[in-house]
């Protein structure tokens, strides 16, 4: 889990979303990450107009893979996840994903992107900046 460290602080921001390349929305977002159970987890409280979430991540020992749990007002799904390359990625799909990683500002960003006519295209954007 130390290498989800990047992901950990009290985030502030702005959450964008787009459609067809444009941006439609664009609202405040706060987000806290944190280690839990001796940092054997990790937790994120996802907090916008347009999104709240509380999301669980584990790592699997047995089947050497993270899982990203997130929870809504709608349920639950347990979604298999990777660190690569210095950015954390979960795999919702075989035509969505989602990308947590540092921004050369010492920000925080996620994003999410969607599989179309064969090309990865960004649908939301999340950038923070740590408030600690």
């Amino acid at each position: 889990m130390e290498k989800l460290n990047f992901m950990i602080g009290n985030w502030v921001g702005t959450s964008t979303v787009y459609d067809k390349g444009e941006v439609s929305k664009q609202v405040p977002a706060y987000q806290k990450i944190s280690y839990d159970l001796n940092k054997s987890i990790v937790v994120i409280e996802l907090h916008s107009e347009l999104l709240q979430l509380h999301t669980i991540i584990y790592y699997d020992e047995k089947d050497k893979t993270y899982y990203y749990n997130p929870f809504s007002e709608r349920g639950v799904r347990k979604l298999p996840a990777e660190y690569k390359d210095g950015q954390f990625i979960v795999n919702s799909s075989d035509t969505n994903r989602f990308i947590f990683g540092r921004t050369s500002e010492n920000g925080f960003r996620e994003y999410g992107e969607r599989l179309v006519d064969g090309k990865w295209v960004k649908y939301f954007e999340d950038n923070f900046k740590d408030i600690q």
